[in-house]
């Protein structure tokens, strides 16, 4: 699930860390997967003013001291936001912390406030996001990285201390662009976000086979994740537990793509309305 992070995600106030703390607790004893949050500056709700947001990195950081046995992960960071070999060097440190249960998810970001009130770079956000995963790709995999690229350079860049692990990537996106970095670059990507599959769904898991068929890999090589939004916490847990089910059943049918994790954003984000979420899980046992 997607922990709260800005005003939106809770009941009616800024969440603090002591709530992002008590709803990973409770979702990791709940026997949940994994738990998620945003990366931004600031938050910017379709239907109200923008709010605040806490800042990722360093939650995640406290995350990973604070779990035990839940993945954690970015959904996701901005590549623009970071030097590439400054973000690489806090994934690696980040997944030292929680011993090696970090998803590094990253995206090409949207257009908005945060880009103009900043002064961040929005301009060719593909192109930056993908030098981004090249160099963060082959630092975090232990190479010695050079490259005179559009936007960085770097001269033989090492990650020093090396991560334990080779740390997972995610993309996360829907356009040709971001489909062709994720099957290139990724070992998961992320689709959100979703209702009950649909046929806009299966036209991107399609989209997806068609461009790891581009790259000649795999499909069992990529680990697919569906961002699933359930905006109607008092809706009967069995109406909910039949929506996770229909999850399982895609498969060669829609493109040769299966779903292997709902990465589930509930609102509003509240203790009860996990509980609901496991009781619709449990049905399914």
């Amino acid at each position: 699930m997607t922990l709260p992070m800005s005003e939106s995600d809770g009941p009616g106030r800024m969440p603090g860390w002591p709530d992002v703390r008590a709803m990973a607790l409770h979702a990791e004893s709940a026997g949940l997967d994994s738990v998620w949050i945003c990366d931004h500056l600031v938050s910017e709700p379709e239907d109200g003013p923008p709010e605040g947001v806490l800042e990722a990195w360093t939650i995640l950081s406290a995350l990973a001291a604070s779990t035990r046995r839940v993945t954690v992960g970015t959904l996701v960071t901005c590549g623009a936001f970071r030097h590439p070999a400054l973000l690489a060097k806090m994934a690696a440190t980040v997944d030292g912390i929680s011993g090696g249960r970090l998803v590094l998810g990253l995206g090409a970001g949207q257009p908005g406030l945060e880009f103009d009130a900043y002064g961040l770079p929005g301009d060719a956000r593909l192109a930056r996001l993908e030098e981004t995963l090249e160099i963060v790709a082959g630092l975090l995999g232990g190479a010695a990285v050079t490259t005179s690229g559009r936007f960085h350079r770097l001269r033989d860049a090492s990650l020093l201390p090396p991560p334990d692990r080779r740390i997972p990537l995610l993309v996360a996106g829907a356009g040709p662009g971001a489909l062709r970095l994720a099957a290139r670059h990724a070992q998961a990507w992320n689709t959100a976000w979703h209702g009950a599959p649909d046929d806009r769904l299966r036209s991107r898991l399609a989209a997806m086979a068609r461009a790891l068929t581009r790259q000649g890999r795999d499909p069992a090589s990529l680990r697919v994740t569906v961002g699933l939004s359930v905006t109607d916490p008092d809706r009967p847990p069995d109406e909910l537990a039949r929506v996770i089910d229909a999850y399982a059943a895609l498969g060669d049918a829609d493109g040769g793509l299966g779903v292997d994790e709902l990465i589930v954003a509930l609102e509003p984000r509240t203790e009860r309305s996990l509980d609901r979420l496991v009781t619709a899980r449990n049905l399914l046992a």
